[in-house]
């Protein structure tokens, strides 16, 4: 990372759903699957998907904030998963697939909470959306990266990241980044 790039931490359910639709926004130059807010070290898919670590699925984007901000990654985050369920988003279940947003430091802190503060009307149910430091990020193993891109035809692909892609290019289209 270079000293113009910074580092947001999300967890809204799998990681693959939140991966490729980061992938489309401009500015975002890395996007990495990986594992947080956990008390296991070096945790694997394994461990964490049996909701024993703590830790959540989540993606580490890295982004320019000269091209976009963190409110915006934010504002695409909350319309990629449902922050009212806890501890669940569509056919994944458990605290592994819980609702965060990890933030880097006060600045972060301040506009996540502002962020969820907003948008509460906006749901029939409270969010439970967590938000907490970072303490630290674990990428996940090599095949969790690039997942869609690499298995677009998989079921899971097609059916739960798949509409989410498309939801970003049409709700978040003039910060899609063009090919």
């Amino acid at each position: 990372m270079t000293d113009d790039h910074a580092l947001a931490t999300l967890a809204g359910g799998c990681f693959w759903c939140l991966e490729a639709p980061f992938q489309e926004l401009r500015g975002v130059h890395a996007v990495t699957s990986g594992y947080a807010g956990g008390d296991t070290p070096d945790p694997t898919y394994e461990a964490v998907c049996s909701g024993s670590t703590g830790h959540a699925e989540v993606v580490q984007v890295e982004y320019d904030p000269d091209r976009i901000s963190y409110a915006d990654l934010l504002a695409v985050f909350f319309a990629l998963h449902n922050p009212t369920t806890k501890d669940r988003q569509g056919p994944d279940v458990g605290s592994q697939y819980r609702s965060a947003i990890f933030t880097h430091d006060d600045d972060q802190r301040v506009v996540a909470e502002a962020t969820v503060e907003r948008l509460a009307d906006d749901y029939d149910d409270p969010i439970v959306t967590e938000v907490e430091p970072l303490e630290t990020f674990y990428p996940a193993e090599d095949y969790h990266q690039d997942y869609y891109a690499n298995n677009p035809q998989r079921a899971y692909c097609q059916v739960q990241v798949r509409p989410k892609l498309q939801k970003v290019r049409e709700q978040f289209a003039a910060q899609v980044a063009e090919d």
